[in-house]
């Protein structure tokens, strides 16, 4: 059965802002969507695929997984699974390609492939957000049809002050909220997933017990040991050995 929750597939790029993208991934998960995430290899400088393993409770993905996923390649599964695609931080190389139309990676690559809104939230230094290249590739990309959200003007890691900072968190996910609502996909419902989870307590309850299973193949032991062999009396010419047999 086709889960119900929307699936927001979440690109990472390098950049030193990708710590407050697991920010992102978890208060999506909390909210309810399910949440892919494809790290670039920029990204897996900075941060592990783990981090937002241990906050999605889903696999995250970078270009050495396998090239297969549920049947297909990997590249058309996220992409068409995805309900929305955002890239957090999205750096200058990733928009640069995108707007060429590249697919030199898992991530450039899917999102050539799917059909879903994409969301890019730009993060770099000021002057590169200024420059006339990257100003006519946002231009681009937005008269196709791609959404960008920020940047956020403020000091940046490199010292500069302007705009370049990854757009607040929060916003971020008002704004993934507000075009793939969660409203219009409720969760499986309380009552369905109760009966799941009794039914698991079920299998685990007829399950034998770990200190059964140990007296069980104990007995078993025992039975499989030889019996003992009953005790074979002496002769009485063996038991008369002794002074009088040295005589003779």
């Amino acid at each position: 059965m086709k889960n119900s929750r929307p699936t927001v597939l979440l690109g990472v790029t390098g950049s030193v802002a990708v710590f407050r993208a697991i920010d992102l991934a978890s208060q999506l998960t909390k909210e309810g969507y399910l949440v892919d995430v494809v790290l670039t290899c920029g990204a897996l400088q900075f941060v592990r695929p783990l981090s937002f393993e241990a906050v999605t409770h889903r696999c995250a993905y970078t270009d050495q997984s396998p090239g297969i996923l549920a049947g297909r390649a990997i590249h058309i599964e996220l992409a068409e699974r995805a309900g929305i695609v955002v890239v957090a931080p999205a750096t200058a190389d990733l928009i640069g390609g995108h707007a060429c139309g590249l697919a030199q990676d898992l991530l450039s690559s899917l999102l050539l492939a799917t059909a879903a809104p994409v969301l890019l939230a730009p993060a770099m230094n000021t002057r590169m957000w200024g420059h006339p290249a990257v100003r006519d590739n946002v231009a681009l990309l937005e008269r196709r049809g791609v959404r960008f959200v920020g940047p956020e003007s403020g000091l940046l890691s490199c010292g500069t002050e302007g705009p370049g900072r990854l757009w607040p968190v929060d916003q971020l996910y008002a704004k993934i909220q507000e075009l793939v609502p969660m409203a219009a996909h409720p969760p499986d419902s309380p009552k369905r997933e109760g009966k799941e989870l009794a039914a698991l307590g079920q299998r685990s309850s007829s399950l034998p017990q770990e200190g059964d299973k140990s007296k069980e193949m104990n007995e078993m032991a025992d039975k499989k040991k030889p019996g003992k062999k009953p005790a074979v009396r002496k002769t009485e010419k063996n038991s008369k050995k002794g002074p009088a047999a040295k005589k003779k």
